[in-house]
This record gives structure tokens, sequence and C-alpha cells, in this order.
């Protein structure tokens, strides 16, 4: 194998991560927001400060 075509195969390897890196997200998650707490905040009667 030639060092330029090996040098091109490094380059592109690079090249194709940083693409990745930089590019929009793939995820389809919805938008939601913040959720409310809507529970009772978790109270240890065993354990007195």
């Amino acid at each position: 194998m030639s060092i330029t075509r090996r040098l091109n195969q490094i380059l592109e390897y690079i090249s194709d991560a940083v693409s990745e890196i930089f590019s929009p997200t793939h995820d389809d998650y919805p938008t939601i927001g913040v959720q409310p707490f809507k529970g009772e905040p978790f109270k240890d009667k065993a354990r007195r400060h």
C-alpha cells in the first residue's frame, strides 16, 4: 500500500469524525420542556439531624 493512499485514508477517517461531532444531532426526541414536580418530598423519620 502506498503512503499517499494510507495518508488519504487517515485524513478521511479524521474528517468523518470531525464532521460527525459538529453536525446536527440525529435525536428525534420530542421537545417537552421542564416537567413540574408532582410528588411529596422524602422525609426520613428514622434519622434525625
